[in-house]
């Protein structure tokens, strides 16, 4: 009498310990080197932040954050940035419904929200330095350049990829890995709008505040 074949290991196995694809495994390095990424900058942010609270009140005699900085000017930049995150959320939910019109349309708003954002940056440096008061006056104002700046030079390396997406997306639609990688830009995205969120507080509310 013949017995029945017994299954297969791979038929027995959970799903949960079934082997992952290439595919798969390639997207779990991806995403881990990502969060990598993302954890080395809040470490880099973090020292900044440090070195700014050390620096806020060494200002040689010169002006302070209370005579310099223009609340409505900041609240404006702030609200640029924050309608520019919800408007790159918009873009990851049309991309997952693999709707191409829609995912242009929005990131093409969230690169120019980002675009006015990092322009009035700019203006304001100019400004600041225009009135003698750019790096190498204090403490204070190199702590504040650099700290600021390195968050606009991170808003400028995510219009750079926000363009190229665009470009890619445009000219060749959807492709396997396309949900991933903008889904991985619109966290980067999040994460400097949250960053944002501490300057404003830290550096620009507080810096009214000279103890």
């Amino acid at each position: 009498m013949k017995t029945a074949a017994a299954p297969t290991t791979l038929q027995t196995m959970p799903a949960s310990e079934l082997p992952l694809t290439p595919e798969e495994t390639n997207t779990a390095k991806t995403t881990l080197g990502f969060w990598l990424y993302l954890m080395t900058d809040c470490v880099l942010f973090a020292t900044l932040f440090a070195t700014y609270a050390v620096l806020r009140n060494n200002t040689a005699g010169g002006p302070g954050g209370n005579e310099l900085f223009s609340a409505p000017y900041v609240l404006t930049e702030t609200i640029i940035l924050l309608v520019s995150s919800f408007t790159c959320g918009l873009a990851v939910l049309a991309a997952r419904q693999k709707q191409k019109q829609q995912v242009l349309f929005w990131f093409g708003v969230t690169f120019l929200l980002g675009l006015a954002f990092l322009a009035l940056e700019l203006h304001e440096f100019r400004n600041l330095v225009i009135e003698g008061n750019s790096w190498r006056r204090s403490g204070f104002l190199s702590a504040f350049f650099t700290l600021v700046g390195t968050h606009g030079l991170h808003i400028t390396m995510g219009l750079v990829w926000i363009a190229v997406m665009l470009t890619k997306i445009g000219r060749q639609g959807f492709k396997a890995n396309t949900v991933k990688r903008l889904t991985m830009l619109s966290m980067f995205w999040h994460f400097l709008d949250l960053i944002w969120i501490f300057i404003f507080t830290f550096v620009y509310m507080m810096g009214a505040i000279q103890l």
